[in-house]
């Protein structure tokens, strides 16, 4: 029989709103929180606004021995895990060790870490850098550290590949759900905003560079400058249908299907058909026609260019249902939090299909493509089925399909 992957619970970490409550209220009002950048080294940057995660103490939900040898990139996906886990009701089963994984996404690694001990080094001298420089900045360091600490030792893994990793690590859930894991925890939480991290992404030509935050993050319009840069992300966990329902967990949405392309490093041009491509793979992998689709959660890399070819890569890939299936971007309103970007948007999709809303993109007003984008205030819809998109800066693109539990 087919092992049907659900999603029984969410956790997130977002510049808008701790827990998926607070999350969900503030992005279906269509509230920014875009500001200008207040941490402390970014005063001389040229990057001056983002989405930043206020009001977070890590200490308070992180025992110490965790938050001594891990970034705060870790310190979101931990905390998001164990929203999503109490969200879901799971708990290793000590019978059964190695029924739950996890997996993560990630961009940049731990920059704060890493930054901070290579300022000793240099400054101080070796004596005074801490052994755990070593671990603390890779990129594998949430799923190592929320599998330990959460007794998971299920198939264990972390995808890099590029900003779309975060849909590619929720289609690699699914497949260890496929092959007979029970669980997964999966997700992406990032924090690229120390100053090192500042500086690093000023090589990207898409970085908004503009300093007021009304104006800084403008897809789909003849003003786009570029995508503002945020912290943060989200968990989940999914699960083996049969499974949830033999515990009892609510069962929140289906990962009906998703498919991945690449197309090379900024070449925005290229990802039109790439993304078509990832896009109707999603659909056929889903066993669902472009009539199907309820809603877009779009990828919104706010260039002409790149905004340009996703709407084209849309009108590809559902024809003429392209202009009548209502698209959105939330993420104008929080910036685009790299890998944590697509599973902020999943996180909302889900949300969405259950409130039966979509959700508005913020700061946008005049719309330069054929789209149905939502702005201004959310839209009621019904609605069964998400596409949920993601291209990345060096090449990636994806596409995931969730859709409402089979009633």
């Amino acid at each position: 029989m087919t092992r049907e992957t659900v999603i029984t619970g969410i956790g997130v970490v977002a510049p808008n709103g701790i827990g998926a409550e607070a999350f969900w209220k503030s992005t279906s009002e269509g509230i920014s929180v875009l500001d200008r950048i207040s941490r402390e080294g970014f005063e001389g940057l040229p990057l001056r606004v983002a989405g930043e995660v206020r009001g977070f103490d890590a200490a308070s939900v992180i025992e110490e021995r965790f938050l001594v040898q891990t970034d705060r990139f870790t310190h979101f996906a931990m905390a998001a895990a164990d929203l999503a886990l109490a969200d879901s009701g799971l708990r290793a089963d000590p019978g059964s060790p190695f029924g739950v994984g996890v997996v993560t996404a990630a961009g940049s690694g731990g920059g704060e870490f890493g930054q901070r001990e290579l300022q000793r080094l240099w400054g101080q001298g070796p004596r005074y850098v801490g052994p755990y420089q070593s671990i603390a900045w890779f990129y594998a360091a949430s799923t190592g550290q929320i599998s330990i600490r959460g007794g998971f030792k299920g198939p264990c893994g972390v995808v890099a590949s590029d900003e779309a990793g975060g849909l590619d690590a929720i289609a690699h859930a699914r497949g260890n759900v496929r092959r007979g894991t029970d669980a997964v925890v999966v997700g992406a939480a990032e924090a690229p905003l120390a100053p090192y991290s500042g500086v690093c992404q000023l090589g990207y030509a898409e970085l908004s560079l503009v300093g007021e935050p009304d104006d800084a993050y403008l897809p789909f319009t003849t003003s786009a400058r570029g995508f503002v840069p945020a912290e943060g992300g989200a968990m989940l966990v999914v699960e083996e249908a049969r499974h949830a329902e033999r515990r009892g967990a609510g069962i929140r949405a289906v990962i009906a299907g998703q498919a991945a392309t690449f197309t090379g490093a900024s070449r925005w041009q290229d990802s039109r058909e790439g993304l078509a491509r990832a896009i109707t793979g999603a659909l056929a992998d889903a066993g669902l026609s472009p009539a199907d689709v309820d809603v877009v959660f779009a990828d919104a890399m706010g260039t002409v260019e790149a905004d340009r070819a996703e709407a084209l890569a849309l009108a590809d890939a559902l024809g003429r249902y392209a202009g009548r299936v209502p698209v959105t971007a939330p993420k104008t309103g929080t910036g685009r939090a790299y890998c944590g970007a697509p599973l902020l948007d999943t996180a909302a999709a889900v949300l969405a299909i259950e409130h039966g809303l979509v959700p508005p993109t913020p700061h946008v007003t005049d719309i330069a493509h054929d789209l149905d984008l939502v702005t201004g205030r959310p839209r009621p819809a019904r609605l069964r089925t998400a596409l949920v998109l993601s291209r990345g800066l060096m090449g990636s693109n994806s596409a995931l399909v969730v859709t409402a539990p089979r009633s």
